[in-house]
């Protein structure tokens, strides 16, 4: 079986294709619905300006929307973990907490957030990503300090970070094993229905397991077509042998 298969396409339309209970994790970073919150743009030297008003996908999301596809396609013994903020959360919560035996939120704080040179407020140093499974679901725990519902690390840096395009809200590839690795074993099937760049595909890749991936825009789509490629050919070597992984 192919190691990953990906589609440029809508993922409210491509879900309905995936076979019932067929997923063992969805891993996503889903829309936020924040664009309208921001304006103005900020100016870095070492990444794109930012101005979320200019976000056109970051709006208009509905995690209800999803419920009977995601509810549908995951196996029993799987997991849901969606990247989300503070006025979804309780969207997510409304949705999906009735469906599943336990809803819990996992928090990733950010080392180096995006700073506030006006110092008017708190850093958006912390982003919560819920987390939802019924009894019997795959969870690998090993010690009592791997179950801390807590990840630290930096924000997607260079020269992990694509240029171009430059994806506003790229994760690390290591927080993503990091999730993946706690709820999946080797051979499942990971589905991202909001691609991105392929960050999820890159670490279940990474990891030995199997990966879906959906993203309507094209010039995302090609990034993460690329890194999958890339990633793919690189695992192909080491196991024959060719390379060492540094």
């Amino acid at each position: 079986m192919e190691k990953y298969k990906i589609y440029n396409t809508d993922a409210l339309l491509k879900l309905k294709e995936i076979p019932d209970k067929s997923i063992d994790l969805i891993l996503t970073d889903p829309p936020y619905n924040l664009s309208g919150y921001s304006t103005g743009n900020m100016k870095f030297d070492w990444r794109k300006d930012i101005n979320n008003d200019l976000a056109e996908w970051d709006k208009d999301f509905n995690p209800a929307n999803l419920q009977d596809d995601f509810m549908r396609i995951i196996k029993p013994t799987g997991n849901i973990i969606a990247f989300c903020s503070y006025n979804l959360i309780g969207k997510w919560h409304t949705t999906f907490d009735p469906l599943f035996d336990t809803f819990q939120f996992f928090v990733w704080h950010k080392t180096n957030p995006i700073p506030k040179f006006r110092k008017a407020g708190f850093l958006n140093s912390c982003e919560l990503i819920v987390c939802m499974w019924n009894k019997g679901h795959t969870w690998n725990f090993g010690k009592q300090n791997e179950m801390h519902n807590f990840f630290e690390s930096s924000i997607c840096m260079s020269p992990e970070r694509l240029k171009e395009p430059n994806h506003p809200t790229q994760k690390p590839v290591k927080l993503l094993s990091h999730l993946l690795k706690i709820a999946t074993n080797e051979g499942d099937m990971i589905l991202d229905p909001f691609m991105g760049v392929g960050s999820t595909g890159v670490a279940a890749l990474n990891n030995n397991r199997k990966f879906i991936g959906i993203e309507l825009e094209q010039e995302y789509f090609d990034a993460a077509e690329k890194r999958l490629l890339e990633s793919e050919s690189h695992i192909s070597l080491f196991e024959n042998n060719e390379i060492k992984v540094r």
